[in-house]
């Protein structure tokens, strides 16, 4: 039986967008943690530095599905130049005002025009769904590029963190703007495998996010989202709170590579179940694993709870970009998949927020509670979406 995977890259060009498109993507996973330890450095606090990286959080979500209806209009190879150029220029400026202990305000100014830079990853399924439209393969392909997220997110944060710590303050924000800078020169020079420009139809105007199926799937995200920013921040407190605080990066590993693997497996086998099904038992499946972290006594019951939740995340998220490719006309598709990305990260810095606010207060296990919620939220919109 041959490698579903390998088959995917028999495709002409596909290696090569692959590599440029992961490399592309990395800023996303680095830049806003290395704005935080870089500006902690400098300035002594995490005051400023958690406000100038929300700022670039929050400014992000609201472009990039912008940056996105422009390149299904006007296509990748003339949008995303410019964007990289303006999100990629404002961030230069914005380590040169640090440097030259600029005013506050302008880091805030530079940190929302960093914000342009382009969702990579549904640039990178864009041109997949080109190659594979109505094929088996394209699931595959959304598993691989599942997979390739997670390892961004894995890797980055701690390679920026290295870079401002044993290199110099700006070398982990500087790197993301050079992984940026020759990962989308890279990428958009390969014209081969860039998609067409569908015509969009005039009786279909505005955004993506205006079908109900759309927003259902975006809710979605959004609660995936939080369960992730709710992981992030109680693993380091229970952590602290076991006297282990080291134990938080293996729980952390231990969920993603729960994730990674089962997006492997999901994208290898093929189902003949309808993909609105597969979302249904995706949401069950995600909000009933959620309920074990009330459970974890020690590090070793996380990371367990952890192993398994984290089994459920990649397969939901595969199916979720599956729907969506269904879901819009393909002159709206670039736009769609990255208001999922968007959803996504919108539910990071939710439950990032609120279970650091929950752990304050109540203690370390009960940021828990917020995943659950999210997990309620995850049935909640799966079952309305299979409805």
């Amino acid at each position: 039986m041959a490698n579903p995977y390998s088959v995917l890259f028999k495709a002409p060009g596909s290696r090569a967008f692959v590599l440029a498109g992961m490399l592309a993507r990395m800023p996303i996973s680095m830049t806003g943690i290395g704005l935080i330890t870089m500006l902690a450095q400098l300035q002594g606090g995490y005051t400023l530095a958690g406000s100038v990286a929300a700022t670039f959080a929050l400014a992000t979500a609201f472009c990039a599905p912008q940056v996105s209806r422009m390149v299904d209009r006007f296509g990748q190879g003339r949008v995303l130049p410019v964007a990289a150029l303006v999100g990629g220029g404002a961030l230069l400026l914005l380590l040169l005002c640090t440097r030259l202990q600029a005013p506050q305000w302008t880091l805030f100014v530079f940190a929302a025009l960093a914000g342009c830079m382009p969702s990579m990853s549904a640039m990178v399924r864009a041109r997949w769904t080109e190659i594979y439209r109505g094929q088996p393969e394209l699931q595959t392909a959304y598993a691989l590029e599942s997979v390739l997220d997670e390892v961004c997110f894995i890797v980055g944060p701690p390679l920026s963190v290295g870079l401002c710590v044993v290199v110099f303050p700006e070398a982990g924000p500087l790197a993301a703007l050079l992984a940026l800078a020759i990962g989308v020169t890279a990428f958009v020079l390969q014209r081969s495998t860039e998609p067409a420009i569908h015509p969009h139809d005039r009786e279909l105007p505005g955004s993506a996010i205006a079908s109900l199926e759309v927003r259902l799937l975006i809710l979605l995200m959004i609660a995936l989202g939080t369960i992730v920013g709710v992981i992030d921040v109680v693993s380091v407190a229970f952590a602290q709170q076991q006297g282990q605080p080291a134990a938080a990066s293996i729980v952390l590993s231990v969920y993603a590579i729960g994730s990674c693997l089962a997006g492997l497996a999901f994208g290898a086998l093929k189902f003949d179940v309808p993909l609105p099904r597969l979302f249904l038992y995706g949401g069950v499946a995600t909000a009933v694993t959620t309920l074990p972290l009330l459970l974890a006594s020690n590090i070793f019951g996380l990371a367990l709870a952890m192993f398994v939740s984290g089994l459920f995340f990649a397969p939901t998220l595969i199916v979720a970009m599956a729907l969506v490719e269904r879901l819009v006309p393909p002159a709206k598709l670039t736009e769609g998949l990255t208001w999922l990305v968007t959803g996504l990260s919108i539910g990071v810095a939710i439950g990032a927020a609120g279970s650091g606010w929950l752990v304050d207060a109540f203690g370390a296990r009960s940021g828990f509670w917020l995943a659950i919620a999210a997990g309620v939220v995850v049935l909640g919109a799966a079952v309305q979406s299979f409805r």
